[in-house]
């Protein structure tokens, strides 16, 4: 997850069986911050996985077995519908304003000075 706060990805392929925490955690985090697509790819196929998956926010849902062609074509749908959206994650707490995309941060109208890390 730490990842897709300092990468920014185009697209998250999520697998639901994670070791630290659940991949419905992982989810759920990620969508307090960003809209990225996001495809689950799990074993898990019973419809009530798919649907609560769904609800909270994912863009796909793939069992496995799966096959490479359908999965690409699954992938390239995401992100030609992230391509007509251009939302960049702006996270505002009353007055500090945290621009991720242009990695910058304001504190009550001042910009604050970052390091590179």
């Amino acid at each position: 997850m730490l990842q897709a706060t300092m990468v920014r990805p185009d697209l998250i392929v999520l697998d639901l069986g994670l070791p630290d925490m659940t991949g419905m955690e992982v989810l759920d985090h990620i969508r307090d911050w960003s809209k990225v697509p996001i495809i689950i790819l799990t074993a898990q196929d019973q419809e009530q996985d798919k649907v609560v998956a769904l609800d909270c926010g994912a863009d796909d849902y793939v069992t496995k077995p799966f096959g490479m062609g359908e999965f690409m074509a699954r992938m390239r749908v995401a992100l030609r519908h992230i391509a007509k959206t251009q939302d960049e994650p702006v996270l505002k707490l009353v007055d500090l304003i945290i621009d991720l995309s242009q990695r910058s941060v304001e504190l009550n109208e001042v910009k604050i000075k970052l390091t590179p890390t």
